[in-house]
């Protein structure tokens, strides 16, 4: 079965083709700056060149028109007709409390998900109109959505309510949901393959650490709490998002600045986190050179995010009921010694005892602590395309 993975923003898409007997990426790429003159398209399919072209999309539809031409052209394709296709996998930000798994897109479906849309305001919109997207150009092709908050539908309602009046829950939905859920799950799943153990076993601590941040206690087998809130605005220090703060700072900050509620929002997703400290950069690799230089504040940022997540760490053991596994992933966890090296710092006092020369040179995955390690640390690619195709495999077969 051939299955095509889309992750539509609101600007953006990207893709990856799937061959899932062996789960082969067959082709993928990715479309930058929609509804723009200037638009970015690029196709990589399997023993060709790489396609990359600036041109003119206005719209989704016709990013999603353009991939589907070139996996069908005669000299960058990788299939001979569209109707191998076997199905089509959505990422979908947001499913509120209605979904607990992926779910074949059909009228119902679709219609709860227009509702959903005032819970992620800038992802599910994008998101949606993927899905429109494909079922004007590939009719009859099933779909499915796999939503980035399923996988923490498992936590407790003690983890996930909030000390506000309970009728904002009964009433609006107003909950911790928790997102990066796609990628904590594969990360997870991968941990107990590289362990040979059954995940149902560990009790892990996933750290998907990027731009945007989370971590995720999974103990038998599941999501049982996560940094995350009702949007990824709160939890840890990230590159531009304040992570959690004291609520009063809202009031505070509008009436100092005479500012709106919207603009104090504003500051809070895209002028704080490292960034805001920093007052350089919200990318790591920027902050860690002038830190070097002798940069205070880069320091300072880098610290307070360390710490921020090391205690986001310790704050989720009883979650996991103890700690065997900590695992980095995405941008940052798997790419930034340093990093890794800064948060275990704070960790030593669990058993985290890291490997130098494993951590430094670590390039791919695998575990990073020394052998009398407590705690063992992995590193683990995070891979969403794949777990969204794996997740729309098993909900076709079912059908």
């Amino acid at each position: 079965m051939k299955i095509l993975v889309l992750n539509c923003g609101s600007s953006s898409l990207k893709y990856k083709l799937f061959e899932m007997t062996g789960n082969d990426v067959l082709a993928h790429g990715q479309a930058d700056r929609i509804g723009m003159p200037n638009a970015l398209f690029q196709h990589d399919a399997q023993g060709q060149e790489t396609f990359l072209n600036e041109t003119p999309l206005s719209s989704h539809h016709e990013a999603v028109h353009s991939l589907l031409t070139h996996l069908v052209d005669s000299k960058q394709g990788i299939l001979k007709d569209l109707n191998e296709i076997g199905g089509v996998g959505h990422r979908v930000v947001h499913g509120g409390e209605h979904f607990q798994t992926s779910v074949v897109v059909d009228p119902g479906t679709r219609n709860i998900l227009e509702n959903t849309k005032q819970l992620a305001p800038l992802h599910n919109p994008p998101n949606l109109m993927g899905i429109d997207v494909c079922t004007n150009l590939l009719p009859g092709v099933p779909q499915v959505a796999v939503f980035d908050t399923a996988f923490h539908q498992t936590m407790p309602a003690y983890a996930y309510t909030y000390a506000i009046p309970y009728r904002y829950y009964l009433e609006d939905h107003v909950r911790r949901y928790g997102f990066h859920g796609i990628s904590h799950r594969y990360v997870a799943h991968r941990t107990a393959e590289i362990l040979r153990q059954k995940l149902e076993d560990l009790k892990i601590i996933t750290c998907h650490l990027g731009a945007g941040s989370s971590l995720c206690a999974v103990a038998g087998g599941k999501s049982q709490d996560t940094s995350m809130g009702f949007t990824p605005l709160s939890g840890l220090v990230m590159g531009t998002r304040s992570g959690d703060i004291d609520p009063a700072l809202v009031s505070f900050l509008a009436e100092k600045e005479n500012c709106s509620l919207g603009q104090v929002m504003e500051i809070l997703n895209r002028q704080s986190g490292v960034f805001g400290i920093s007052g350089i950069s919200p990318d790591f690799r920027d902050l860690e050179k002038e830190a070097a230089l002798g940069n205070k504040r880069a320091l300072l940022a880098l610290d307070a995010y360390a710490y921020s997540v090391a205690s986001g760490i310790g704050s989720l053991i009883p979650a996991a009921g103890g700690l065997d596994v900590l695992v980095f992933t995405a941008g940052i966890g798997e790419h930034s010694p340093n990093m890794r090296r800064r948060i275990c710092a704070f960790l030593s006092w669990l058993g985290i005892i890291l490997d130098e020369e494993k951590n430094v040179n670590s390039t791919v995955e695998g575990i990073i602590s020394r052998k009398e390690a407590t705690v063992k640390v992995l590193v683990v690619p995070t891979d969403e395309e794949k777990m969204i195709a794996r997740e729309t495999r098993a909900i076709l077969q079912k059908q």
